[in-house]
């Protein structure tokens, strides 16, 4: 039986998958390097939090990742035409990745045990660092580093999700619940420009 969180695995995975092939593709990679930037997108984070949480990290006993990235690619070809006219195309998957992710691994670490903060931490885990790993690989300077609302737009999604558990809801909704307040923070941040204060030097 097929879990609402593994849905929304996979939904993430295409998502985040779709955001750094397109990426790529805005850097003239070539088929198979948009392909590894779009896996190193879709599983980096998994990947980091599986470690830290010491456990075989999920790509590695599934081939759905592997499997949806290459699906991911053939959507992005096929359909180059119509993402190339739609600027916000990047944003939109990136975000909808970014906000599904932070859910999957806040509840992967809650349901192995460990305390919410651990939990929010390996959520803004799962969600960030793929997409920091993507900007590396491309070259350009990742998102979290930037003034934009990122990173902070996963802590916010796990504390509304430990907020929903102290009020007992169910898990379902704890989940949707996070997913929605990622999507809006980061999209109202980015529409209304605000960001975190920058730190100056001398």
């Amino acid at each position: 039986m097929i879990t609402f969180v593994q849905v929304l695995d996979f939904i993430g995975t295409f998502a985040f998958a779709i955001s750094g092939i397109r990426l790529a593709s805005a850097k003239r990679f070539d088929w198979f390097g948009a392909y590894v930037v779009g896996f190193v997108t879709a599983i980096g984070g998994g990947t980091m939090r599986d470690v830290l949480l010491d456990v075989t990290p999920v790509w590695m006993t599934d081939p759905m990742y592997l499997l949806c990235t290459a699906f991911s690619l053939f959507w992005v070809i096929a359909f180059s035409k119509y993402l190339i006219h739609l600027n916000n195309t990047f944003f939109i998957f990136d975000t909808i990745g970014l906000a599904l992710f932070t859910v999957v691994g806040f509840e992967k670490a809650i349901t192995l045990g460990h305390p919410f903060w651990v939990a929010i931490i390996m959520g803004s885990m799962t969600g960030a660092a793929g997409g920091m790993l993507r900007d590396v690989f491309i070259n350009e300077v990742p998102l979290i580093f930037r003034k934009e609302i990122y990173a902070m737009a996963c802590v916010i999604g796990g504390l509304s999700y430990w907020i929903c558990m102290l009020m007992e809801l169910e898990a379902y909704q704890c989940q949707i619940i996070c997913g929605v307040v990622v999507f809006l923070a980061r999209t109202l941040s980015v529409k209304y420009n605000i960001c975190l204060p920058v730190l100056k030097g001398e």
